[in-house]
């Protein structure tokens, strides 16, 4: 039985979310100019539909979608067009994503009924799923390879903590930091192995790259005003979404964030969470749900 303090702590939480919905766009990048276009509303569904990740093979998106009053993991796959729900469980899991080199298994962040957060290891067949880090309350969470994870970690400060489970050893690498994170592609001319993020420590929240390993980090350029969420593709540009606009900055050659090309109709507001496919093709975008 969930003690009623925990069980209105859940229901707020869930209420808090905002609807939204997942569309997936083809990218086209060349001679630094970029273009998406051909959307199509991957999601489907009323309420909250967010945090997509691309399968490593990018042939399918994993999201997180709400049904019943909890959010549950989808997977929509992109040739065949349809999606499917892949959990059907009591708690919530946000933030699904391909465990590296391991097409059998994803992980998420677990919303247990307790009020606990933790990062998760699911397999695709029924078997139960394995709790990765006890003691850390992971909000977003980044695989830089099979063993070693970095993680968004909700306490007093938000901090950035990597866990190698070969070494079974976790450092934190940096603190008051934002949720996106993602790996930087070599091809943006910043070095290699290394992340980004958005720091707060500043009145105008800085976008950096950070190593790691060593935690040497390095200044790219001001974040968005408003926004909180970037992401990269393969050929070097940082995306950045702002009310009903992409921008691109590419480190080096752009002084300043540039508006990208929308091939696209639809009433798009409220950019957020935003993802390239492996191959540079295709883009995961949220937005706010459409008024019916």
């Amino acid at each position: 039985i969930i003690p009623s303090i925990l069980m209105s702590l859940l229901c707020s939480f869930i209420a808090a979310q905002e609807a939204t919905e997942i569309y997936l766009f083809d990218l086209n990048e060349q001679d630094g100019q970029i273009t998406i276009s051909n959307p199509i509303n991957i999601s489907k569904n009323e309420g909250y539909d967010n945090q997509p990740s691309f399968t490593e093979d990018g042939s399918a998106v994993l999201f997180s979608s709400f049904r019943d009053e909890q959010a549950d993991i989808s997977k929509y796959f992109i040739e065949e067009n349809y999606r499917v729900w892949i959990t059907n469980t009591k708690e919530s899991e946000f933030s699904p994503a391909m465990l590296p080199g391991k097409k059998k298994y994803y992980t998420c962040v677990r919303l247990n009924e307790d009020g606990s957060q933790f990062l998760y290891k699911y397999a695709y067949k029924k078997k139960l799923p394995e709790l990765l880090i006890p003691d850390l309350k992971v909000g977003y969470y980044l695989w830089l390879d099979e063993k070693r994870v970095l993680s968004f970690v909700i306490g007093d400060i938000e901090t950035l903590q990597v866990t190698h489970f070969k070494f079974k050893i976790r450092y934190p690498i940096q603190s008051n930091i934002g949720r996106s994170l993602h790996k930087i592609p070599y091809t943006a001319g910043l070095g290699t192995n290394l992340v980004s993020f958005i720091s707060m420590d500043h009145e105008v929240p800085e976008i950096y790259a950070i190593d790691p390993q060593t935690s040497d980090s390095k200044y790219i350029t001001d974040a968005l005003t408003g926004s909180q969420d970037l992401t990269w593709t393969i050929k070097g540009s940082m995306l950045m979404g702002h009310e009903n606009m992409i921008y691109k900055f590419y480190p080096g050659i752009d002084e300043k964030w540039e508006p990208i090309r929308i091939e696209s109709e639809l009433p798009i507001e409220g950019i957020s969470r935003i993802v390239v496919s492996p191959d540079g093709s295709k883009l995961a975008l949220v937005v706010l749900e459409a008024p019916l």
